[in-house]
């Protein structure tokens, strides 16, 4: 089984951009845990500050995707997405993920509903199968995990 984690623009800042808002954990750190408590699911993790590589990820990840040496092609089971500044602003990322044939779990590590005004709203959370916001970068594992059951 595949899994795909996309991170959008200033994630790749992570563990050093406001680590009172967004922790001190790096991404690199929390691929490491998700891998641990999953050994074997198969995580592919992509991260852009660009916005048509997050919707060209979504539109078509498989090819994305590489392959383990001697693993045969599989489908990829579903998406966890932390879009970042995109998620407020992107109509065109919430097509993306509206057209997606497999489900899309979004992430925001902080709370945004506690968060400036034009952070409050993603336009992502009504076309997403499931969202976790504010659980901090445990939030991945719980995006995971809901992948995995459902």
């Amino acid at each position: 089984m595949k899994i795909l984690i996309l991170n959008g623009p200033n994630l790749n800042r992570l563990g050093t951009r406001k680590p009172e808002v967004y922790g001190t954990r790096t991404m690199a750190q929390i691929l490491l845990d998700i891998q641990r408590q999953w050994p074997d699911v198969h995580f592919v993790y992509q991260q852009s500050n660009h916005e048509g590589d997050l919707i060209d990820w979504i539109q078509s990840p498989t090819p994305a995707l590489p392959l383990r040496e001697g693993e045969s092609e599989e489908p990829v089971a579903g998406i966890v997405l932390n879009a970042g500044g995109y998620s407020h602003t992107s109509v065109a990322l919430r097509d993306a993920v509206e057209e997606c044939e497999m489900p899309v779990v979004e992430v925001h590590i902080s709370d945004i509903t506690n968060r400036e005004p034009f952070r409050q709203t993603s336009l992502l959370t009504d076309v997403c199968a499931y969202s976790i916001i504010g659980k901090g970068t445990d939030g991945y594992l719980k995006a995971v995990e809901w992948l995995l059951n459902n």
